[in-house]
């Protein structure tokens, strides 16, 4: 990470006190890297009169005769100027799950092609889930081995010289407990023998035999049978007592899922992780109780888990190497992600120095120092989202803020604070909550229909986060990538008025737009799984004479390529000056970038009602070969539309899954310059959303054979443009 980059290091040594690291924030936004271009242009396209007949559309013989629509097809097509089917043109049902293979099939059919924001949303999932799974098992992997046996062995000293200076019970357990701690976030990365292959043995999957060797631990006598206890409940991922936290912990969490099954490595590192995330050293007493918890002495507990949160904070704010470490891994994945709503190392250093100084010698836990420390921490905020620490209860209701402020505590890498997990701690599921608070008059009209939307305890909640919402500027909307993303999908939630097509005009492509923005959050949510805090013609026809070629069509969304080429040149400026990208990746997001700039470009002169140069039609037509060389280095699996994450768990044991499915095609009618009204066809993703159980939560290989085998039914109000 260069100088220049923002990191919680620097911040935290000159502002932290009473203020938490969710506050520091916008002080340590990454919008730097964020600069879009102010959009100007008068949107004239002509319209068409709706129901359409299939008599004015110049192509539809030749077109149904690529692409054969139902009785039904053609029906919603009339009334709303476009439907979605389900993809037959590509037949290779792997394939139906590829973008540039559904644009590959268009043009070798024959039709017109229509680029989909679907499309680009996709494209772009695809580069934000590649670099962050390379940088993670490239370089994270070993970072945080190299953290943790550093911590792993200082703690050992601690255990020692507690023992060695006859130091309080409460500090000698407090130095053991962080040996067993660490032991286990070291187990969990240590590459296990069925991992491993021989030399060159699926190296792209397995550890290899020197892997084995370099990322080896041995756990000290005095905790293995408390860490091999801990690892057993991480492997039977039920709800359970930890052995080292004495709180109830959901293991189910801990199951591997997202991109993380693609190697061993990753499998390991999402395990080390997640524990570094979620588990907990608490401030407070109450999630510690003798009704649910092994400990005798809640509050006893309580000072222990503090101790041990302050002496791995004094090793961390004594060496520099570690936090260097931690910097690079914290501050690359905040830059994806976002800062955690919980206190860490930072936060507990500045403690210290406040109540000790810069004499570390003359640190003590006795009663009154560790008093005054505790009073220290507490003057820091709360989380903002409940994580499901110790006693579960059901998020939304009135003991709410009494929740959070017993789940205040130290968290090593803390999950991160992400709005759409605040949204639905508040007003609970479905995800159209979601879409609702980013500006969708069709998700709060569904919500609505749905009679979710009419409790005055749930109106309260609303508009007070309508109102924290609405207050955000420019900048608290382009901190990191995970909220720019966010806001691309804003542009795409609008009403858009006359002077666009006439098909965009219809309440039908409001949803067709809330579903590509769902679709697109889910997959944004199965990338950031780890750090995230939880759809014939066969009657006679005359064809007219075509007057020339029917060319293709760029869904005219500017400001939404606007924003996203915003953000793909935000990513790839913020990732190059934290020197983790790749030259394939550096690669693959200045074509990303180009396509979007051409986007942009053409959809500005299909508003202004300008014909397209030749050269711009032919962009289109070729699309699938445009895209193709940013995705030719990228397996099969990771282009799949096919994926799914929990966002949610509730009380009785289940979570919410939202998943994206195989590719559907829009087939839709639009007007050229010259007047004539066409079909085209173009990609859209699929998107659904189900309850699962909690012990169950879903791999994308699972959610695969579940969509052929027996999947959940769509949200109805895709009924509005598919049948």
């Amino acid at each position: 990470m260069t100088d220049e980059s923002p990191n919680k290091n620097t911040l935290d040594k000159e502002y932290a006190g009473n203020i938490n690291s969710l506050q520091l924030e916008k002080q340590s936004s990454f919008s730097k890297y964020y600069s879009k271009e102010n959009l100007q242009f008068e949107a004239d396209v002509s319209p068409y009169s709706l129901p359409l007949q299939a008599s004015e559309i110049s192509n539809y013989y030749h077109f149904t005769q690529k692409i054969p629509l139902t009785k039904e097809n053609r029906k919603l097509l009339y009334k709303n100027g476009f439907v979605v089917i389900e993809n037959e043109v590509t037949k290779n049902q792997f394939k139906a799950e590829q973008v540039n293979e559904t644009y590959r099939n268009l043009k070798v059919t024959d039709v017109p092609i229509f680029i989909t924001s679907d499309s680009l949303l996709h494209l772009y999932h695809i580069q934000f889930d590649e670099t962050l799974k390379r940088v993670e098992a490239e370089e994270f992997y070993d970072d945080l081995w190299k953290l943790d046996n550093s911590l792993l062995e200082a703690s050992i000293d601690d255990y020692g010289k507690s023992i060695e200076d006859d130091a309080s019970e409460e500090v000698t357990e407090a130095a053991r407990r962080n040996v067993a701690y660490f032991a286990v976030a070291l187990s969990l990365l240590e590459p296990k023998s069925k991992q491993i292959g021989q030399s060159g043995e699926d190296s792209a999957i397995l550890f290899d035999p020197q892997d084995a060797k370099q990322y080896s631990i041995e756990v000290p006598a005095f905790v293995k049978d408390d860490v091999e206890a801990e690892l057993a409940l991480i492997e039977a991922q039920n709800e359970a007592m930890s052995q080292i936290s004495k709180y109830i912990e959901d293991y189910s969490q801990y199951t591997p899922r997202g991109h993380y099954m693609s190697s061993e490595k990753l499998k390991n590192y999402f395990k080390a992780m997640m524990w570094h995330g979620r588990i907990g050293m608490l401030l407070q007493s109450d999630m510690i109780t003798p009704e649910g918890s092994t400990a005798e002495d809640p509050e006893k507990e309580a000072r222990i888990q503090t101790i041990q949160a302050l002496l791995i904070s004094d090793h961390f704010d004594g060496d520099k190497n570690l936090r260097d470490r931690w910097d690079r891994i914290y501050g690359v994945t905040a830059f994806y992600v976002g800062f955690s709503d919980d206190l860490g190392p930072y936060e507990y250093a500045k403690s210290l120095d406040t109540v000790f100084g810069s004499d570390r010698e003359k640190i003590s836990f006795d009663n009154e120092n560790l008093t005054a420390l505790i009073t220290e921490l507490e003057r820091h905020e709360s989380p903002k989202i409940y994580g499901g620490t110790g006693k579960i209860i059901l998020a939304g209701s009135e003991t709410d803020n009494k929740t959070l402020d017993t789940t205040k505590g130290f968290r090593f890498m803390g999950q991160r604070y992400i709005p759409d997990s605040y949204i639905l701690q508040t007003l609970n599921p479905p995800a159209l909550n979601i879409m609702d608070l980013l500006g969708s008059e069709r998700a709060k009209e569904h919500m609505k229909n749905l009679g979710i939307s009419e409790n005055e305890e749930y109106k309260e909640r609303h508009q007070s986060l309508a109102n924290e919402f609405g207050a955000f500027d420019e900048d608290d909307w382009n901190k990191n990538l995970y909220w720019t993303q966010l806001h691309a999908l804003k542009s795409l939630l609008v009403n858009y008025h006359e002077g666009y097509p006439t098909f965009m005009q219809t309440e039908a492509w409001e949803d067709k737009q809330l579903n590509a923005a769902l679709a697109s959050w889910t997959e944004l949510r199965h990338d950031t799984i780890l750090y995230a805090k939880q759809a014939r013609f066969t009657g006679a026809y005359t064809e007219p004479p075509e007057e020339k070629p029917v060319q293709g069509y760029v869904e005219p969304v500017p400001e939404f390529y606007a924003r996203m080429l915003a953000l793909t040149k935000m990513a790839h400026k913020g990732l190059a000056e934290m020197e983790v990208l790749d030259e394939q990746s550096d690669k693959d997001f200045t074509t990303l970038e180009v396509t979007l700039e051409k986007l942009l470009e053409i959809s500005v002169k299909e508003l202004e009602n300008k014909e397209l140069t030749d050269e711009e039609y032919e962009f289109i037509r070729n699309f699938g070969q445009n895209i193709a060389p940013m995705l030719e280095n990228i397996d099969e699996d990771a282009q799949s539309s096919v994926m799914v994450a929990d966002v949610y768990t509730d009380q009785e044991g289940r979570v919410l899954e939202e998943g994206t499915g195989k590719l559907d095609l829009i087939v839709i009618a639009y007007k050229q310059p010259n007047g004539r009204i066409v079909l085209g066809a173009g990609p859209v993703m699929s998107y659904y959303e189900f309850w699962q159980p909690s012990g169950e939560r879903l791999t994308d290989e699972e959610w695969g054979e579940m969509l052929e085998n027996n999947p959940p039914g769509r949200p109805e109000w895709v009924e509005s443009f598919k049948v």
